[in-house]
């Protein structure tokens, strides 16, 4: 995704040398939010989420190369490629994104088990996910979460196994966390939480999971969904920094001239949250936007306001700012109505929010709440908590100097 907007802005901006995207994994660069939901449940092709079509690429001189890089030769400015072959290179960008992290227990290579991360992993789970089969979904993360809920929208019997109190809890918090599972169980989703799965078991295909806690739960096939890893593993032994993924500057330059980062592989140093690294659909379409004109000569900070959504079921969720610490979670409107906006606010300066059916899209409604609230954190404002909650107090009488 992220380098399919790169190599789209590059020429849209007017750079007419040569351009090769270079990747190991099939078909044309595209946003995969659906593999989880609405491809995942064949509600929508692919089609309206690739960044442009197949012909697009020929059409505006763009190379695309199926291939891994397996070194980069930042002296020589040469990347090694699989099959002894090499390719130059006068700027280059990191959009490697991550690999899905694997379960290392015992059973985890047995048929039936899946991760998701492509087309043809969710077309895997597509081909065994029968309504009536009995699924574990391991983890409850923001995949994980959307997965449970698709199987459980597909008709199949699902568990869910989470280290966590409840889904979501390390990202939203316990009271938001608390709604998210009540939506799951009401939807007859088992929760088996502060539990992790320690193996699985079956003959030549999965038949349980295991927990350290003594669960034994039957099932016809497993979703994996523990996170993913920044993909590195080329750059080991290269002077391009590491640390949580590539080390990108505010214009999503790496510490080398010439070489930048961006989407899920980029910490990035943000203007507004420090050094992030951000896992979504948004920031891996704009960074790439970014990091393409810094490539070519722009100088302009990415300082972004990170959002992003997620469907479970008929429940929206929209996400905006970026926090992982917080001092104080402010909720407007109703959380047994699961219609609500939270604030989290650290220092009493609002860092993010959280839409649940209410507030709009930030990207999408700019007189929203969600939308003023992302203004709010840009601004680094720090309203009262009555304010914040009031119902009848509009956001924006907070976005002026003296609101």
């Amino acid at each position: 995704m992220s380098g399919g907007v790169a190599a789209r802005t590059l020429r849209q901006e007017g750079f007419d040398g040569r351009i090769v995207l270079i990747g190991d994994e099939p078909g044309v660069p595209f946003g995969r939010p659906p593999l989880s939901k609405t491809y995942l449940r064949g509600e929508e092709k692919l089609d309206k989420w690739l960044v442009e079509p197949g012909a697009w690429y020929a059409d505006n001189d763009v190379e695309r190369l199926s291939a891994a890089v397996l070194r980069v030769d930042v002296p020589g400015k040469r990347l090694e490629i699989d099959g002894g072959r090499s390719i130059g290179f006068d700027s280059l960008l990191i959009a490697t994104g991550g690999r899905n992290r694997p379960l290392r227990v015992p059973g985890f290579d047995l048929g039936g088990i899946f991760q998701l991360r492509t087309v043809a992993d969710c077309d895997a789970i597509k081909r065994t996910a029968s309504r009536g089969a009995s699924a574990v979904v391991v983890g409850m993360g923001f995949i994980g979460s959307e997965v449970a809920a698709s199987l459980r929208t597909m008709g199949l019997k699902v568990c869910a196994v989470l280290r966590g109190a409840a889904p979501l809890d390390a990202v939203l918090g316990p009271e938001v966390a608390d709604v998210m599972a009540a939506i799951h169980r009401d939807q007859g989703v088992e929760l088996v939480a502060e539990d992790e799965v320690v193996r699985f078991e079956g003959a030549d295909r999965v038949e349980r999971a295991v927990t350290r806690k003594g669960r034994r739960i039957d099932c016809d096939l497993a979703v994996v969904a523990v996170g993913i890893e920044p993909a590195t593993d080329f750059l080991n032994g290269s002077p391009v920094a590491l640390d949580n993924g590539v080390l990108a500057g505010p214009t999503c330059q790496t510490n080398v001239p010439g070489v930048y980062a961006s989407g899920d592989v980029a910490n990035h140093l943000h203007p507004v949250f420090g050094r992030i690294r951000v896992e979504h659909y948004n920031n891996a379409e704009k960074q790439g936007a970014t990091a393409a004109r810094a490539m070519l000569g722009s100088t302009a900070e990415y300082d972004y306001i990170h959002t992003f959504w997620s469907d479970q079921y008929e429940h929206k969720l929209e996400y905006a700012g970026h926090v992982r610490r917080w001092d104080e979670l402010v909720v407007r409107g109703s959380l047994r109505d699961r219609s609500f906006i939270s604030f989290y606010l650290a220092g009493g300066m609002v860092r993010a929010a959280v839409g649940l059916n209410r507030g709009g899209d930030p990207e999408q409604d700019a007189q929203g709440e969600m939308a003023k609230a992302a203004r709010m954190i840009r601004m680094g404002l720090r309203p009262a908590r009555r304010a914040l909650e009031d119902e009848e107090r509009d956001l924006a009488s907070m976005l002026s100097a003296d609101g």
